[in-house]
């Protein structure tokens, strides 16, 4: 019999790290190999870790609202023979977790560690690098707490967040000697240390309570809100945004749409909508413009070779962005059907890592909700998104001096003025145009 450790997969580009939602398992439960253990919630999508082994849940190492490290141990598994099993990796330490990275035959720890977080004698700021997590640095903003006057149960003294917690729920507090931490988004990197300020000048404020009056409604913001709300600020706060926008003539797109629309739903038993119609058209003026498809990578900038294009999806409380694979090797009705699957994996939870994984540009259709002008914020780390307003009836000049109703839509472009310039992003959105203004019975195919 061996023990195996289950670790926190990575769940996204640029994901570092996940949060123990909910436990599916106990120890004592038989599971069978890609099983689901755990729900997990990051900064991208929600999802759940699969097991990697058939076997016996020996031990959870994590606790409900835990976060972690990508890599971390999450709990153990004993397996019945070990035969077919490679040989476990070298041991390593990672610089801000106790936890063991990387899958292997556990060991026990012999030497004990306090169990209950302390309060240490009053003293000066620390001058030397401390290193929190992003978990323990937000409890230490929203309730003041003076870090430094706190000897934690982890490693060589580290402060865990259930050392705060502990604290928290007993009253026991240091708040008077030492400045709040800076507030830090929970997508960065564990690893960065974290300089404690040397002046009260320098610190950040917490946020102020909002006063609560009668008929007001308290909405309590879930991890998933949270961490849609900690991506954003990335994006905003790390981005120099700029934005573009294009009226586009559809006139003919419509009418093609709307002639096929019944007869297509009939045979395929989905929906073609005018938006499989504007994916397959970024994907192909990506195809013609691939710096449009890039990223920043700070010393250089990405320039990604397969066209995966993300699509927002939203539920009453969260955001999902699925990746529609190769879209530019793919058909109208290619597209169409997956984002009709896509959606509907949405809605029913059943997203998986790979469904949210790879996107290199998005998509969104601002539009379904009446919208005509937005401006969108990047989905980091991508370098652009690209906002499809609502088709609506304008009156048009047309040569001649003629006037006409037509179907218009606004193209709104968000681009990262780090990667992007305004030539290179005005050419693309021209192409969309064009292939826009194009699509009608007989240029454009479905199939």
């Amino acid at each position: 019999m061996a023990i195996q450790n289950i670790t926190m997969p990575q769940l996204g580009e640029s994901v570092t790290e996940g949060t123990i939602e909910k436990w599916l398992v106990k120890p004592g439960d038989t599971v069978k190999k890609y099983d689901p253990l755990a729900e997990v919630v990051t900064d991208k999508v929600n999802a759940e870790i699969p097991s990697s082994f058939e076997g016996v849940i020996t031990e959870l190492l994590a606790e409900e609202g835990q976060t972690l490290p990508v890599g971390a141990v999450v709990c153990s598994v004993e397996i019945a023979g070990d035969s077919e099993l490679p040989p476990p990796p070298p041991p390593k330490k990672s610089a801000v977790s106790t936890a063991i990275l990387n899958a292997g035959v556990q060991k026990k720890q012999e030497a004990q560690q306090p169990t209950t977080a302390t309060v240490a004698p009053q003293k000066t700021v620390r001058q030397d690098k401390v290193r929190y997590s992003p978990a323990v640095l937000r409890l230490a903003q929203e309730y003041e707490i003076a870090l430094d006057q706190i000897t934690g149960t982890g490693e060589g003294g580290r402060i865990t967040r259930k050392d705060l917690m502990k604290l928290i729920e007993a009253g026991n507090v240091p708040t008077s000697l030492v400045e709040t931490p800076p507030a830090i988004d929970s997508a960065v990197p564990q690893s960065v240390p974290v300089e404690a300020p040397a002046s009260q000048e320098n610190t950040k404020p917490a946020t102020p309570t909002q006063p609560i009056q009668a008929g007001d409604i308290e909405i309590p913001v879930t991890k998933v809100r949270r961490a849609i709300a900690n991506n954003m600020v990335r994006s905003v706060h790390e981005v120099p945004h700029a934005w573009m926008m294009m009226e586009v003539d559809v006139t003919d797109l419509v009418t093609y749409r709307d002639s096929i629309k019944t007869e297509f739903k009939q045979k395929e038993g989905f929906n073609i909508t005018y938006f499989a119609f504007f994916v397959k058209a970024v994907a192909q003026a990506l195809k013609e413009f691939p710096m449009m498809n890039s990223m920043w990578a700070e010393d250089k900038i990405i320039q990604k070779h397969d066209i995966n294009i993300s699509i927002a999806v939203a539920t009453d409380d969260a955001l999902f962005v699925p990746v529609i694979k190769h879209a530019d090797e793919k058909s109208i009705k290619g597209i169409a059907k997956e984002i009709h699957e896509l959606a509907v994996k949405v809605r029913a939870g059943k997203l998986t890592m790979d469904d949210i994984q790879g996107g290199t540009f998005t998509v969104n259709n601002t539009g379904a909700f009446g919208s005509v002008q937005s401006m969108g914020i990047i989905n980091y780390p991508q370098a652009a998104i690209l906002q499809v307003e609502s088709i609506v009836k304008k009156p048009v000049v047309l040569p001649g001096g003629m006037f006409a109703a037509r179907d218009i839509v606004n193209l709104c472009l968000s681009l990262d003025h780090r990667v992007l310039d305004g030539l290179v992003c005005g050419k693309f959105l021209n192409r969309v145009k064009e292939i826009l203004e194009n699509a009608n019975k007989s240029s454009t195919s479905v199939y």
